[in-house]
């Protein structure tokens, strides 16, 4: 005996009441990769490295979970600095790669390293359709530093680091040993000297303000990709050339507010001349 077709369950209405709610709602897909993610200031992307702070103390390596790290140095005899001192032994640094394939970004080494050369950078677009490609060397880790963002700003009232307080310190002796080596030259003739020591001066000390958010140079892009190179490490070249290409534009704009007034008053321009 046939039964009669039993009515739609409130489990089924239910979903088709999902799906009819978000189907009239706006999507939320971003455009990648024409619109670039709004990613966190410290995102984990891919890891930087500053080779000349590097000590080869390998704590980066042991403490690396996946034994993802590889360093290679040889050790060389330092000369003493001062005269009847005794030289030492220092460790010199060969080979420092990362492979990512690995590499399951827990962010050991980088908390780990006593000596601020491992960075995080916000940077992930470094795909690439051979896993050998993925292991980065110390040429390519050295790249990423561009992409590197500024420490975050210390809260109201916090110390400034030991670190920083001594690197100003050092940075003030060293202004004073010039200024008394530049003391004759000064006076056969101060406004010149001291005019070009403050120009000469003025990028170097502001160096660090610059900050440049990376972005692909197309046509440097092109031209490694014709000449054979891989697209990943194209890329990084790349973003490398625009991050510098952009530095040394803001330089040239800051260079330009700063530079003597232009012919109106007497007075400034003979103390420009002068």
């Amino acid at each position: 005996m046939a039964t009669a077709p039993k009515a739609p369950s409130i489990g089924l209405l239910k979903g088709l009441g999902v799906t009819l709610k978000t189907f009239f709602q706006r999507a939320t897909t971003q455009q990648y990769p024409h619109v670039k993610p709004d990613l966190p200031p410290r995102t984990r992307g891919v890891i930087a490295l500053m080779e000349e702070n590097c000590t080869v103390c390998m704590l980066c390596a042991r403490e690396c979970p996946d034994w993802c790290i590889y360093i290679d140095s040889h050790k060389e005899v330092v000369p003493p600095k001062e005269e009847g001192g005794r030289a030492r032994t220092r460790n010199m640094l060969d080979r420092f790669a990362i492979d990512f394939a690995l590499c399951m970004y827990c962010g050991i080494c980088v908390e780990v390293c006593p000596f601020d050369a491992l960075f995080w950078s916000p940077e992930f677009e470094y795909s690439t359709y051979s896993v050998r490609e993925l292991t980065h060397e110390m040429d390519q880790l050295r790249v990423w530093m561009d992409t590197v963002p500024p420490p975050p700003a210390l809260e109201v009232g916090a110390e400034e680091p030991k670190e920083i307080i001594d690197g100003l310190e050092a940075a003030r002796k060293a202004a004073e040993r010039a200024a008394v080596a530049a003391a004759p030259a000064a006076e056969a003739g101060p406004a010149g000297t001291s005019a070009a020591g403050a120009a000469a001066a003025s990028p170097a000390a502001r160096e660090e303000d610059i900050h440049v958010e990376a972005e692909i140079d197309q046509e440097v892009f092109d031209q490694l990709v014709a000449e054979g190179t891989s697209e990943r490490v194209a890329r990084a070249k790349a973003k490398a050339a625009f991050v510098r290409r952009e530095k040394a534009r803001i330089r040239r704009e800051r260079a330009g507010s700063e530079s003597p007034p232009e012919a109106g008053d007497p007075n400034q321009r003979e103390g420009a001349a002068s």
